[in-house]
């Protein structure tokens, strides 16, 4: 057997260095600094609620739409330069970016001056995960990638556990120390920003000190550096990103320029359609007539994300076609990651409204809810997907479709549980419904991945991903968390009714899961098929 066959095997059976698994360790920090910055909303939304003079509508837009529309478009040129440039350099570009923007939020005095840097923030954060992949891959051998990204992905669980208690202790200490507001005028939740945000910045220096692993070595197959990084980054950004789309739509031909046009003006009609159709809860809350937040504005920012996500699928038809045909144009792959998106719908709204609705209601302390809500929680989502995931395999092996089984236990399950969660008046109970709640709901995640990976083959799969998170974001997160407040503030800010309007999506996630539970066997079986018949070219043997 050669040297050139023997070596990859010989790397894959190598002890990994130590510098890997500290490598590792950096990252997790990274990720969970990550979900500290995203969730630590939820503990302060009342605070902040009081201070701007918003309403709960504004709140669920802001942790929901303003982030998902940027964090899920951003995430797409992103991830390609991910793939070509320095992903420690991104990675401590995008920290120091979210970081920022986390501290710069300490100072907003109005809703624009937030809603800004929470943009600011998705956009930062969208260079993470990608970058994180992708240094994993080359500094684990295959056999212990899913454990090192297994150890990376519980940075989203620690660090949404550990926003709600760090949160609580900020603003309870400095609103004790400070009652009429402390050094700059700074209110307690504003001090919260800023004391997760700066550490950011230390975090992006150490960041940078990391070594860039050579890529693809670990398998055998060392990639040079690409002489353009950029090109393919500013390939999809002017796929996805408006209205960059007009001109890379233009690239295409007159033919793509229509479409896209037409493409525009149907999601901007649909917009304006639902600026009519939904009242504006904001004319309930007095003082908040500045013209700061409207509920068009839900609809003017997911119009433009849909708009977004239409131009670069139509892109990656043109330039991809069997990628297109086994994703955008597969029925199977649909209904997966739309029916995660209706899961992922009532989850993100349950776990950003758990802290504020037990605060208003049922008279929790914020310290209170640091220790019963966000650590436990932390441990719920923790074994949710690790348990999820276990079944989801072990389930494969059953049937074809046997992680779909799966998915619809994470969507009907935590339905009795979050309706008596909301609806009790014991505190106690209210913990521990939420405990379960948050870890039935997580374990449809693992399952919902694997099964949208198995319908693609592998030099698609990044495309699937992002396809993926696309439908998380700008279905669950981008819908899920702005109905509840809304439903909230134009029931006179009763928080019951706007978590319990979520529940309104299980119908519609269970016949999407139906339709993946009939489709999926016959899509995995013909996907070869379908590839070739879309020009894909296998070489021989494989």
């Amino acid at each position: 057997m050669s040297e050139e066959a023997i070596a990859p095997q010989s790397r894959e059976n190598a002890p990994v260095p130590a510098y890997s698994w500290y490598a590792l360790s950096v990252l997790v920090l990274v990720y969970v600094l990550n979900f500290i910055d995203r969730q630590i909303l939820s503990i302060l939304a009342n605070d902040i609620k009081a201070d701007l003079g918003v309403d709960d509508a504004y709140l669920g837009f802001l942790y929901g739409t303003a982030f998902a529309v940027f964090y899920a478009l951003f995430g797409i040129p992103l991830g390609k330069l991910a793939d070509s440039w320095k992903r420690t350099r991104l990675l401590a570009i995008g920290l120091t970016l979210w970081s920022t923007m986390t501290a710069l939020s300490g100072f907003a005095k109005n809703a624009t001056v937030l809603t800004v840097a929470r943009i600011g923030v998705g956009v930062g954060e969208a260079t993470a995960s990608p970058s994180a992949y992708s240094l994993i891959s080359d500094w684990f051998p295959s056999r212990l990638r899913a454990t090192a990204l297994a150890i990376y992905s519980s940075g989203l669980y620690i660090g949404g556990g550990v926003s709600i208690w760090i949160g609580a202790l900020i603003v309870e200490n400095w609103n004790a120390a400070y009652p009429g507001g402390g050094p700059l005028g700074l209110a307690g939740w504003q001090a919260a920003f800023l004391a997760v945000g700066i550490p950011g910045l230390i975090l992006a220096l150490w960041v940078t000190t990391l070594r860039e692993p050579v890529r693809g070595a670990i398998d055998g197959l060392p990639t040079p550096e690409n002489p353009a990084p950029f090109t393919g980054f500013m390939r999809e950004l002017v796929e996805v990103i408006p209205p960059l789309t007009i001109i890379g739509a233009a690239i295409r031909g007159p033919s793509a320029l229509a479409l896209n046009l037409i493409g525009l003006v149907f999601f901007g009609v649909l917009a304006l359609g639902l600026t009519h159709l939904v009242p504006a809860s904001a004319n309930l809350v007095p003082g908040f007539e500045d013209g700061s937040f409207k509920v068009s504005d839900q609809w003017l920012f997911l119009g433009i994300g849909y708009y977004a996500v239409f131009s670069w699928a139509m892109g990656l038809k043109a330039r991809d076609l069997p990628t297109f045909r086994l994703t955008w144009g597969s029925p199977a792959f649909l209904c997966v990651i739309l029916g995660y998106g209706t899961v992922a719908f009532m989850a993100y709204a349950n776990s950003y409204w758990g802290a504020p609705y037990a605060e208003r209601v049922l008279g929790a302390s914020k310290y209170e809810l640091g220790f019963f809500l966000g650590m436990p929680g932390a441990l719920a989502g923790f074994l949710g997907v690790v348990l999820g995931g276990r079944m989801a395999d072990f389930l494969l092996g059953w049937r074809p479709n046997g992680r779909i089984f799966v998915m619809l236990f994470g969507l009907l399950t935590p339905v009795p549980v979050v309706y008596f969660a909301v609806t009790t008046s014991s505190l106690p109970v209210f913990y521990v419904l939420s405990f379960f709640a948050n870890m039935l709901t997580a374990s449809a995640l693992g399952a919902a991945a694997a099964s949208s990976q198995a319908l693609v083959l592998p030099r698609m799969r990044g495309v699937a991903t992002a396809t993926f998170f696309l439908a998380t974001t700008l279905v669950g997160l981008g819908l899920g968390p702005f109905m509840a407040g809304y439903v909230s503030a134009i029931n006179g800010d009763d928080l019951s009714a706007g978590v319990l309007s979520t529940l309104i999506i299980t119908p519609f996630g269970l016949v999407l899961l139906i339709g993946a539970l009939v489709l999926f066997p016959a899509a995995m079986a013909q996907m070869r098929q379908r590839a070739e018949a879309a020009g894909e070219v296998f070489e021989p043997g494989q």
